[in-house]
């Protein structure tokens, strides 16, 4: 009686089983066929609305990168204007430098050369300065004495006459 009884129960669970696992089965079965019936409908939607979602993005796209050239043009303009003048700043700083440099070199080059006995520009100029006017005085002298030398001439000849007239 046992095995008997024993036997009832072993039907009785694998009954049980056998029902869980056929409504498992259906359940999961429901669930695939509704996941694949959403992306069905997904699929007929994203062919519907495809071409319309796909031109909003170019547009989106498109205003994104003019947004983006703008401020990146702006960016770029700031940037080359703070370049341009610190290359100005520089530029004047070794102006300078330079400047300063070269007033050193001619007053050593002139402290050498004083040193060594050449006269300076200003001393040449003066010297040809000086020159020129002695220059004029002469040529002055030359034309007032010309005119006297020439009225003197006669005078002379007749002293020299009177000179040989009482030497003889």
């Amino acid at each position: 009686m046992v095995k008997k009884l024993k036997a009832m129960a072993d039907k009785k669970s694998a009954g049980a089983a056998g029902l869980f696992d056929s409504a498992l089965a259906g359940s999961v079965k429901d669930s695939a066929q509704q996941i694949w019936l959403a992306g069905m409908g997904a699929f007929a939607k994203a062919q519907a609305e495809g071409k319309q979602v796909f031109d909003a993005l170019v547009k989106e796209g498109a205003a994104l990168q003019k947004k983006t050239q703008s401020v990146a043009e702006e960016k770029l303009g700031d940037v080359t204007n703070k370049m341009t003048s610190m290359a100005d700043d520089v530029t004047a700083k070794a102006g300078k430098q330079w400047d300063k440099l070269e007033s050193i070199f001619e007053e050593r080059t002139a402290k050498a050369m004083r040193k060594l006995g050449v006269p300076s520009a200003k001393d040449v100029q003066a010297l040809v300065d000086r020159v020129d006017a002695l220059a004029a005085q002469v040529a002055s002298h030359a034309r007032t004495g010309a005119k006297k030398t020439v009225a003197k001439a006669p005078a002379k000849k007749a002293a020299a006459k009177r000179t040989a007239k009482k030497a003889v």
